[in-house]
């Protein structure tokens, strides 16, 4: 959506639009919980003026993982914090990899018509000379005269 205005009523994944009771039932959690979580910095919900609590969908989503990778996989907490972490350093890595690639592509095509302009640019008057190796013997014999 680059160089297009969004509409700022738009509700995305990232906007946070839930309190607390309604993302504890979406997620499956109790409300006490998800005041755990986000003193533990598992999942931070964004904050009203007076203080409370709204989740996204994605916030809502993280909470899901989490309480699975604790729940079915049995990782702790800290681990989780961990895996969290590690996961939004890829994403922010993999965007930094897109972005650079970007650069890169502009650039390579930037070479190729710099050096398309260098070819035009070429006098088509001039010949290419190469000097012949001659390795031929040629034998001259003067025409008799009768």
């Amino acid at each position: 959506m680059e160089g297009r205005r969004r509409n700022p009523y738009e509700l995305t994944d990232e906007s946070p639009v839930y309190v607390i009771s309604v993302a504890a039932q979406l997620s499956g959690l109790h409300p006490q919980t998800l005041r755990q979580y986000d003193r533990l910095g598992l999942v931070s919900p964004d904050r009203t003026a007076g203080r409370g609590r709204r989740y996204s969908a994605r916030d809502i989503e993280l909470l899901r993982q989490v309480q699975q990778l604790s729940q079915d996989e049995g990782i702790n907490l800290a681990g989780i914090k961990r895996i969290i972490e590690l996961e939004n350093q890829v994403a922010a890595l993999s965007a930094r990899v897109a972005e650079l690639q970007a650069v890169v592509d502009g650039a390579a095509a930037a070479m190729q018509q710099r050096e398309a302009q260098v070819h035009a640019s070429y006098r088509r008057d001039l010949v290419p000379y190469a000097e012949a190796q001659q390795t031929a013997l040629v034998v001259w014999r003067p025409k008799r005269k009768d």
